[in-house]
């Protein structure tokens, strides 16, 4: 299970990422969403992930399974598409919880940021107000809105 809110934002925000991730992504499908990432932590260890999502808005279902390189390479070569391109920088904020920063296909016309925060629970998404200092950065919240997910980016730019 998978429960996170979402914000556009125009940047990265004025604070010091604990990490930073390169990755790529693609889709077999987008509803349910059936896609494949790489993520190559900066000065870190490579991963490869199987992602299957269902549902919309705060709370989805997510199973992720963790693949060789050499089947992500199968699969990707499957999708016959460009992937798509993200930076992501992870923020430590308060009560354990952590701000995921995504530039998206910078060298698009399309790129865009967006920024997520996954909680333990529903009750705890709900609740949670941003800080101070990132109230204003986080102020164009989009979770749940049609047209705002990876999957419907995947739509838009690679038909």
């Amino acid at each position: 299970m998978e429960i996170e809110r979402r914000w556009l934002v125009e940047s990265w925000p004025d604070l010091k990422p604990a990490s930073t991730f390169f990755m790529e992504q693609g889709y077999f499908l987008t509803h349910p969403a059936i896609r494949i990432r790489q993520e190559a932590l900066q000065g870190g260890n490579t991963t490869y992930v199987l992602c299957f999502k269902g549902g919309a808005g705060l709370v989805r279902e997510e199973i992720e399974v963790e693949v060789d390189q050499d089947r992500y390479q199968r699969l990707r070569a499957m999708i016959g598409k460009p992937m798509i391109q993200k930076e992501q920088r992870r923020y430590s904020l308060h009560g354990g919880l952590t701000l995921e920063v995504n530039s998206v296909d910078p060298q698009l016309e399309t790129g865009f940021f967006y920024a997520e925060v996954e909680f333990p629970d529903e009750a705890s998404a709900l609740a949670w107000t941003p800080p101070g200092e990132l109230a204003a950065y986080l102020s164009n919240e989009v979770t749940g809105q049609p047209g705002e997910s990876m999957a419907a980016y995947w739509q838009r730019t690679r038909p």
